[in-house]
């Protein structure tokens, strides 16, 4: 079993003035790899809540997999990746560079996403963008690979051939 936490990103879904269907398809889909959610908050685009929470989820909660949801885009208010890149051990620039090209074939505006993915002590954290459409498309691109590194993330030793 997988442990889950989803953070949505939102402005407006953490004043309540928007639903947070991501947040609510990401619930549905960690199920197909065999994911428990042990913690789902919403917070506003603000920079120390957002960290507060990436902590939080890694640290407190010990989620093996925090997906995020939201402000991974290029406007002022978009915090995601910055934040989370400074609370990584290290990144994992593929899963960041396959989101986007691969994204790109559907809609290429996908490149300018600024999306980032990295381990914080037994923890991947993973930036999907906002919209219910794109996390389901970048989730289902991260389907063949999230159990995986997971695994090796938390010590496995066997082959990944």
């Amino acid at each position: 079993m997988i442990s889950v936490g989803i953070l949505t990103i939102s402005d407006k879904g953490s004043a309540g003035t928007r639903e947070d269907e991501s947040g609510r398809l990401l619930h549905d889909l960690v199920e197909t790899i065999q994911g428990k959610v042990v913690v789902y908050r919403i917070v506003p685009d603000e920079k120390e809540k957002i960290r507060e929470q990436l902590i939080a989820f890694s640290d407190g909660f010990k989620a093996n997999l925090v997906l995020t949801t939201g402000g991974t885009g290029i406007s002022p208010r978009d915090v995601t990746p910055s934040v989370t890149e400074t609370i990584l051990d290290y990144v994992i620039p593929g899963i960041g560079e396959i989101m986007r090209i691969e994204g790109y074939k559907i809609n290429p505006r996908a490149i300018i996403s600024r999306a980032v993915a990295g381990v914080r002590g037994k923890t991947l954290i993973v930036n999907l963008p906002g919209s219910p459409r794109a996390v389901r498309e970048n989730f289902e691109m991260l389907l063949p690979v999230l159990p995986h590194a997971i695994e090796k993330m938390l010590g496995d030793e066997g082959d990944c051939g």
